[in-house]
């Protein structure tokens, strides 16, 4: 996550602020220059960039942000969609007369906002999905359970359902307990269910990227629906950590490959997040960890520093969180397997950006 600034005062701000704390100017993020803009509001629907590089020119703010404060992207004044890149993904959401489902979608919204920035960053960033046979474009649809109406949060041919109940933090930590997960986020939903997506896109634009994904995640034709029948009757094998990044990884190789995806998109986003902040770490022995950057980690050649700066950048988040009496910010340990499934995930997004099969994926080119 890149560190912004306010254009005007020039006060640090951050990616889900409206406003600037320090002078109070109106802000917006700018998905085309990747950053948080600084604006005067000639009106409620007309903003004049405030930023010496985009002066004079106007914008207003997204649908949802005008009328329910849940985005706070903005977009050309004369684009005549009303809803930002972020939003135009979003297909269905909860009855909005119940104050609670408003909270929810808000808190959706933002984590989704999140996972997009780092799709943009890793140029992957996906389109709006066309109708039902349009496997390639993306459909999100947050959704709340009922007693005769429950919600799988899963995907299938591009559209990602969420299960919105999980806005609640109760809710969510129960399911993460009941499962036995140590690690259940909204942003980590959004990483998961994007890899079973991604997976479809690797698979056309890459015709022999099958083989090698079968090498490390093994034969994805496995019957997926018996394989998760046994992992939920039996649970996880015996030695799961040896393998996988989780003990649900080990449940099919899809779910293997979405689940070490998601992780992957969780150390670039934190280790960039660092990298943008200037973090360096020194040891204050040879045998400590040391963290420092020779470039930016996404997209980066030299992904075994990326690997050795992100050992170093835990074991310094765990030890903070111990020292606050706070559970391990990153309860995992990465066996060699799992490591060369993630090296095998970086190769991958170097290889579709640098063929130059991105601009396809953004214009529909299949």
């Amino acid at each position: 996550m890149n560190v912004f600034y306010c254009q005007y005062c020039q006060h640090q701000v951050f990616f889900p602020n409206t406003f600037c704390e320090s002078c109070s100017s109106v802000l917006g993020f700018q998905l085309n220059r990747n950053t948080m803009g600084t604006f005067a509001k000639i009106d409620s629907y007309t903003w004049r960039s405030l930023d010496p590089q985009d002066q004079n020119l106007y914008y207003k703010p997204c649908y949802n942000y005008s009328h329910y404060q849940a985005c706070n992207w903005v977009i050309p004044a004369e684009q005549a969609n009303p809803y930002c890149e972020s939003c135009q993904l979003t297909h269905l959401i909860p009855d909005l007369s119940d104050p609670q489902n408003l909270n929810y979608w808000k808190h959706i919204e933002a984590a989704k906002r999140r996972f997009l920035h780092l799709t943009k960053q890793l140029d992957i960033f996906p389109r709006p999905k066309k109708d039902p046979n349009d496997h390639f474009g993306l459909q999100f649809n947050f959704l709340m359970p009922y007693d005769n109406q429950p919600v799988m949060t899963g995907h299938a041919n591009g559209v990602i359902t969420l299960n919105a109940s999980e806005a609640d933090v109760v809710v969510r930590i129960k399911t993460r307990m009941s499962m036995e997960e140590n690690y259940r986020t909204l942003l980590g939903h959004f990483r998961h269910e994007s890899g079973h997506y991604y997976f479809e896109l690797m698979q056309h634009f890459c015709p022999n990227w099958i083989d090698e994904f079968r090498v490390y995640f093994g034969n994805e034709q496995a019957d997926y629906s018996q394989a998760l029948a046994q992992y939920y009757e039996n649970g996880p094998q015996a030695n799961w950590s040896d393998f996988y990044v989780s003990r649900y990884a080990c449940a099919h190789p899809w779910e293997d490959w979405a689940e070490t995806w998601a992780h992957y998109l969780h150390m670039l986003d934190t280790l960039d997040t660092a990298y943008q902040s200037g973090l360096t770490l020194d040891g204050k022995l040879s045998i400590d960890p040391h963290i420092h950057f020779e470039a930016p980690p996404l997209l980066a050649q030299d992904f075994e520093l990326t690997i050795n700066n992100w050992f170093a950048l835990t074991y310094i988040l765990n030890a903070l969180n111990r020292s606050m009496g706070l559970d391990d910010a990153y309860p995992f340990t990465l066996s060699n397997p799992v490591l060369d499934k993630l090296r095998f995930i970086h190769r991958s997004l170097l290889q579709i950006h640098n063929e130059g099969h991105t601009s396809s994926m953004r214009q529909g080119e299949y």
